[in-house]
């Protein structure tokens, strides 16, 4: 009789029933979970759970996400947390902490606690009342706390300790914030606010890492002077990017870069990997979106698609595109998600090298 070989991860599965192992062993996955905190730009619908008007949780938004849902997620589709979740063979869309379709088993492989409007700074929350970072810490301690008692202290340990956790914010700091309302401006010049924003990162990664967390992924700021949005105000720079808002981001990242080789030096077994990339593919895509399949990267897609966002993306308004896979952006303020499917793609072969181990 011929010998029947059964995969490793079979037997697993018939020994380890509990979810999170079925995911970790049998998917080939280098992490167990992912782990976000951030913005918008990873917001997959927590700010759907308070008040504030800062919300994406009808339509056009997620018209083309699975199941043709609008989850609070501002895009129309996924965003980069989940692709690379579905890339590291977890589940293909992160669930957000606060929304009640979910508990402690689904987020045992993944969990968001990102808020739309936020940034490093708290004054920047306070603008459209999200979620402030320090909260979403809070949250994420809490999490903890329910993670040990679903799987026992010490496998809820290794899952905290070998997760990988994405970290995306900074923009609203200054493009919602800095340069909008005067308090920081009278306060600091933007190179003294860089470093105030510089100061609190620094501590979030430290704490972060004081709760178990090893590895850490930070984007940067994109070309937020691209943003339609900015391109729109733009009007004595015949509508092309705003090169002024590009500097100051590009400043802010050499400064997220150097203090990540600091904590990298600093802190035993903690890897934090900036992923310079983005800004720079983005930008290429931008300059260049035929190039990636794309037809439109000066207006987003979404009603006018000049300075839309949130309810102001309205599925009534009959000048929204029909097909979003042809614009780099979907409302003004963020990417469409084939360009966040792109930018993700080029991250996770990078990020599975970094954390192979």
């Amino acid at each position: 009789m011929e010998h029947v070989h059964v995969p490793k991860c079979f037997l697993l599965i018939g020994i380890v029933i509990m979810q999170h192992y079925q995911y970790y062993y049998c998917t080939g996955a280098k992490v167990p979970a992912v782990i976000v905190f951030g913005d918008s730009s990873v917001d997959s619908g927590n700010n759907n759970q308070i008040l504030t008007i800062l919300k994406s949780n009808f339509h056009p938004y997620g018209r083309d996400f699975l199941g043709g849902r609008a989850t609070g997620r501002f895009s129309n589709g996924r965003i980069p947390p989940d692709f690379i979740s579905e890339g590291f063979g977890l589940k293909p869309a992160v669930p957000a902490y606060l929304d009640p379709m979910y508990n402690i088993s689904d987020f045992a492989t993944g969990v968001c606690f990102a808020s739309a409007g936020t940034g490093y700074d708290n004054a920047t929350s306070d603008v459209l009342n999200v979620i402030p970072l320090w909260k979403e810490v809070e949250y994420y301690k809490e999490y903890q706390n329910k993670l040990k008692a679903y799987l026992g202290r010490q496998r809820a340990r290794t899952i905290l300790r070998e997760a990988l956790y994405l970290v995306s914010l900074g923009t609203n700091d200054f493009l919602e914030n800095y340069y909008i309302f005067p308090r920081r401006r009278f306060k600091y010049t933007v190179i003294e606010y860089q470093d105030f924003l510089v100061g609190i990162a620094t501590n979030f990664f430290r704490e972060l890492y004081s709760l178990g967390a090893r590895k850490i992924s930070l984007t940067g700021l994109p070309p937020m002077g691209c943003l339609p949005l900015e391109r729109t105000t733009n009007i004595f720079g015949n509508n092309e990017c705003e090169e002024k808002y590009n500097k100051v981001a590009l400043e802010f990242n050499d400064k997220l870069k150097s203090t990540v080789a600091k904590l990298n030096e600093e802190l035993p077994g903690f890897r934090i990997v900036f992923t310079e990339s983005v800004y720079d593919l983005l930008y290429s895509i931008i300059k260049k979106p035929a190039s990636y399949g794309f037809e439109v990267a000066g207006v987003a897609c979404c009603s006018t698609g000049t300075f839309e966002m949130s309810y102001l993306c309205s599925e009534a308004n009959p000048l929204t595109c029909g097909d979003a896979n042809k614009y780099v952006f979907w409302d003004a303020f963020h990417p469409s998600e084939k360009t966040n499917h792109i930018i993700s793609t080029s991250l996770i072969p990078l990020l599975k090298d970094k954390f192979r181990n």
